[in-house]
């Protein structure tokens, strides 16, 4: 599995979260040296807590479920 299809699968255990809130979030893409570019879409993209949802939440989240994953970053 590559590590893009890793992200993917890990996403779907925080999409619920985010959909609760009404928002969404958007795998924009995975870098080689594992840093992930996600855009928070909905509710999430124009919330002022988003930043502190996509790395406090999304990257803890991701970080345990794919280790490689060495950065989590908003496009």
């Amino acid at each position: 599995m590559s590590l893009k299809e890793k992200v993917q699968e890990a996403l779907k255990e925080v999409r619920p979260m985010l959909q609760a809130d009404g928002g969404d979030v958007e795998l924009v893409g995975v870098s080689e040296d594992g840093k992930v570019t996600l855009r928070l879409t909905g509710a999430c993209g124009s919330c002022p807590m988003s930043q502190m949802t996509l790395k406090m939440g999304v990257e803890r989240v991701l970080k345990t479920k794919v280790p490689e994953i060495t950065e989590v970053v908003a496009a």
